[in-house]
């Protein structure tokens, strides 16, 4: 054989993956995130299993009965977990704050530890700093183990560090194979805005319909789709109620991923009320669709959006920022359009073929320590 014969390129083999985390319903960051990994390494051709941590409960009863369904679900997921890990090098664990870490993030790490595999925390949730403030020791301890820890925004990575640990940035990810930016259209005095967030308190919903109410007086053909489910229904419908918006506002539930791009199509404006984020999605799809972001400043969401340029941001809780910032980008068309164009060209560093190689150079780079 030559001595050029060293010089010759292997092709660089693709470890055996398992993806840890949850699927909609319900819709959620993290559920579709997950979802959309999957499916997308799946049509690059890597091998890959999914241990999901929120399975229908079987049988379906058991999910009525309080502690009986932590059981129905946690040991079954236990079993996955343990299964895959002997068929798998790597093991890509999507971890939140809160109960969810201690039920299904922690267990896995210390499967795969077990089980000699090499173990990816991939971090999110704008609440990790006060989590981490107050877990106990092990919490910290148990992060430590992994063998990378991975969060998608310069936000949560100073949050680690602040609490001695490392991480390495692949931030989130949009097909945008799913979405086209619309055209901006002449709707009058009767603008659609969008908020698609969950109804839950961290979201803030009661400030962007108060936000809405405000854009109502100048544009009072404005209507409002409120897409999300959560505890919050019933006193934000009391809210618009007694604000007397009630007709103008939308409650659409849950929207299938199918339909969402559908969704932005439809509007002119997106407000995001946030008191908690990390890197919300849902600002991603509005560039993706070239439509307007309203947003307040919470977490890392300065850190995916320039001020001024591909979104206006305000401060958390600010109704009258939020509305104000809103009709001035309805009224000026050269204002939006300018948005629309910042926005498109911000989400390209998000898309799949980008942020697919980070994730398979980590998946090998993993494996090849463990084989070391």
């Amino acid at each position: 054989m030559s001595d050029s014969s060293a010089h010759i390129v292997q092709p660089r083999v693709m470890p055996a993956l398992c993806i840890v985390g949850p699927l909609p319903p319900p819709s959620g960051g993290m559920a579709n995130q997950c979802e959309q990994l999957v499916r997308l390494l799946r049509q690059e051709g890597v091998q890959v299993e999914l241990v999901r941590n929120n399975a229908p409960y079987k049988p379906e009863w058991a999910g009525r009965i309080p502690v009986l369904r932590a059981l129905f679900r946690l040991l079954p997921y236990l079993a996955g977990l343990w299964s895959a890990a002997g068929r798998v090098q790597v093991m890509h664990v999507l971890a939140n704050s809160g109960w969810a870490w201690h039920l299904f993030a922690a267990p896995a790490v210390w499967i795969g530890r077990v089980r000699g595999v090499s173990v990816i925390v991939n971090y999110r949730g704008g609440n990790a700093d006060t989590f981490f403030a107050a877990a106990p020791r092990h919490v910290l301890a148990t992060l430590r183990m992994a063998s990378e820890r991975v969060t998608p925004s310069g936000y949560l990575q100073r949050v680690f560090a602040r609490h001695g640990l490392g991480a390495v940035i692949v931030p989130n990810i949009i097909d945008l194979s799913r979405f086209s930016p619309a055209l901006a259209r002449d709707f009058g005095d009767a603008p659609h805005l969008i908020v698609t967030r969950n109804l839950e308190q961290i979201y803030d919903i009661p400030t962007a319909i108060r936000a809405f109410e405000r854009i109502r007086k100048v544009l009072p053909g404005s209507r409002l789709t409120v897409a999300g489910t959560g505890p919050e229904l019933g006193r934000l419908q009391a809210l618009t109620r007694e604000l007397g918006i009630e007709a103008a506002v939308h409650f659409a539930g849950r929207i299938d991923n199918a339909d969402i791009p559908a969704l932005y199509a439809s509007a002119d404006c997106m407000l995001n009320p946030s008191t908690v984020d990390n890197m919300p999605i849902s600002i991603l799809e509005a560039f993706a669709s070239g439509v307007p972001v309203i947003s307040t400043d919470a977490g890392g969401i300065p850190d995916m959006v320039e001020d001024g340029v591909s979104a206006r941001l305000v401060p958390i809780g600010d109704a009258e920022r939020m509305a104000a910032e809103a009709l001035r980008v309805l009224a000026e068309p050269a204002c939006a359009a300018s948005m629309r164009t910042a926005g498109i060209e911000a989400v390209a560093r998000y898309a799949w073929p980008t942020v697919r190689d980070q994730w398979l150079d980590l998946y090998r780079r993993i494996a090849g320590q463990q084989d070391a």
